[in-house]
């Protein structure tokens, strides 16, 4: 077992949320050693036999290593031919940009000097998609329920391919990888140790498209979305530069995430947030939406304008760590990841999507409550994300219902939803906030419970416990950190799919509230029916 996965299994054991104290060695150089630097002529630490290259619209960028003032000229076999004007090698380095390729292949790549060539076998072109964040992102497939069936079904999906970059960190950005943990597969090869919501998710895609899906995991269990993010992003929030180890900003961006800069990709998903529960819970609703914005960025001018600058982005809403918890740590994540508007896309974070996950707990993981084992759910809940938002399909419902609109009675609160529910009992996932004042609500606010009393196509009636003198000043549901059993939340969309994600909305938001505007609207009626 190599030291990262040794490190992994520490963070299992003892459930830690942040990254533990160890010493790992800071990589300081500009280009991996991986690579012998004196090597004839080799791609980048990232290309390799089996892998997939971006299809068209966009072209794949190549690059790798040759000795100085060489002309490089790279060439395609396959289904289609191509041949690229000859580049030259500066600083050690050669890069080249292929025409668009449709989606198919295998093709063989070669990259060739006057002496000496490099060749890429079994290349396919389909659509590729970076997987990254923590633990819950790093958790393998051999881990799952129902992993033996997974993997027995892997081997009828070989245009599916996968990647891992190894856990390293680097006080630099680097510019290729210091180590491959797994190279370019062909499944089931190293599936067992690869990551279940990047698989399962390229696989459920795969059943859609029917073209090749490439796969890069670049994950670490335990991590703030700060070591993710380049002094760039960070900055945009506030947070200032720290000197404490494995938690140092920018770490894993710079050897996790900067080298693939180069590489076209279709889209990114991403599972984290844990860690930031209990470090910089505040900044997230900026951390988190600054991360994706700089991402983009990079991705767009590392390739050279192949990778979109909106490329889509999806992510897991936090699932669930401790059953009975009062704190508000991951209901204010769940929160923050929309920044702060309870659903995505949005204004502030376009192009996204989301899979509510706080349905889905595993109170006997033995891994700890914190990694649930369903990752099937999550990764289909994505994929509908992606079909919808990264694919443009039509009638692909990715969003579990919404709050439209809120009517205080004095006896009841009524709440129309965006479209058709699903609803079953419940005596205190809703609560209200009863309140002598027109101020926000906030967690030290008197909260009560609001059972549903009735329900309606589009709407579900609460009892107002508020006191006669009180108001009902804000409405939350599924506000704590367990907030029903699998598959048991009381509101769902109509077709049992999609759970409604959390929500806090206040009748009187604070100054400077982006959130989505539901009206908060008062009846003088005594009651008010369905």
């Amino acid at each position: 077992m190599t030291l990262s996965k040794r490190v992994f299994q520490l963070f299992v054991n003892v459930g830690c949320l942040v990254m533990a104290t160890i010493t790992l060695c800071v990589a300081f150089i500009l280009v991996a050693s991986i690579h012998d630097s004196d090597c004839d002529l080799c791609f980048a630490s990232y290309y390799g036999d089996h892998m997939v290259l971006q299809k068209s619209p966009e072209r794949a960028v190549l690059w790798g290593y040759g000795p100085e003032g060489a002309l490089v000229t790279l060439y395609l076999s396959g289904p289609i031919k191509q041949k690229t004007s000859p580049v030259t090698v500066k600083k050690g380095m050669w890069r080249v940009t292929l025409d668009p390729v449709e989606a198919g292949g295998p093709y063989n790549v070669t990259a060739a000097v006057h002496n000496s060539t490099a060749t890429l076998t079994d290349v396919l072109f389909g659509d590729i998609w970076l997987c990254g964040g923590q633990s819950n992102m790093w958790f393998q497939t051999s881990q799952i329920f129902n992993a033996s069936e997974e993997l027995n079904l892997a081997a009828k999906f070989p245009h599916v391919r996968t990647f891992m970059a190894s856990l390293k960190m680097s006080e630099t950005e680097l510019t290729d990888l210091i180590e491959v943990e797994l190279p370019w597969s062909v499944p089931p090869a190293n599936l067992t140790e690869f990551s279940a919501v990047c698989w399962l998710f390229g696989r459920y895609l795969y059943k859609t498209l029917q073209y090749p899906i490439g796969l890069v995991e670049s994950c670490w269990g335990g991590t703030p979305v700060e070591v993710w993010s380049s002094s760039r992003a960070l900055q945009q929030c506030g947070l200032e530069q720290t000197n404490t180890g494995p938690k140092e900003n920018s770490v894993l961006w710079n050897a996790m995430i900067h080298p693939l800069l180069n590489m076209t990709i279709k889209g990114a998903i991403w599972y984290q947030g844990e860690a930031n529960a209990i470090y910089h819970q505040e900044k997230y609703s900026c951390s988190f939406p600054a991360m994706i914005d700089d991402w983009r960025m990079a991705f767009h001018q590392g390739s050279g304008g192949q990778t979109a600058h909106d490329f889509p982005f999806g992510f897991v809403q936090l699932s669930t760590n401790e059953k009975g918890s009062t704190s508000d740590a991951f209901p204010n994540i769940r929160w923050h990841q929309t920044a702060d508007y309870g659903f995505a896309p949005n204004a502030r974070m376009q192009n996204t999507f989301m899979a509510v996950a706080l349905d889905l707990p595993d109170a006997t993981s033995p891994l700890g409550t914190i990694h649930p084992r369903d990752k099937q759910d999550v990764a289909y809940r994505l994929t509908l994300g992606a079909r919808a938002v990264a694919y443009n399909e039509k009638d692909v419902s990715f969003l579990g219902p919404f709050p439209d609109t809120i009517l205080v009675t004095q006896m009841y609160v009524n709440v129309t939803y965006d479209q058709k529910v699903y609803v079953t009992p419940s005596k205190d996932t809703f609560e209200i906030c009863c309140s002598e004042t027109r101020n926000p609500c906030g967690p030290k606010s008197r909260w009560v419970p609001a059972p549903i009393m009735q329900q309606g196509p589009t709407s579900v009636q609460l009892s107002n416990l508020c006191a006669l003198t009180d108001e009902v000043a804000a409405l939350r549901y599924a506000w704590r950190d367990w907030p029903c059993e699998f598959k048991a939340c009381p509101i769902y969309s109509s077709s049992r799919i999609l759970p409604a994600p959390p929500f806090i909305i206040n009748r009187y938001p604070a100054k400077g509230n982006v959130m989505k505007n539901v009206p908060f609207l008062v009846s003088l009626a005594q009651d008010e029916l369905i």
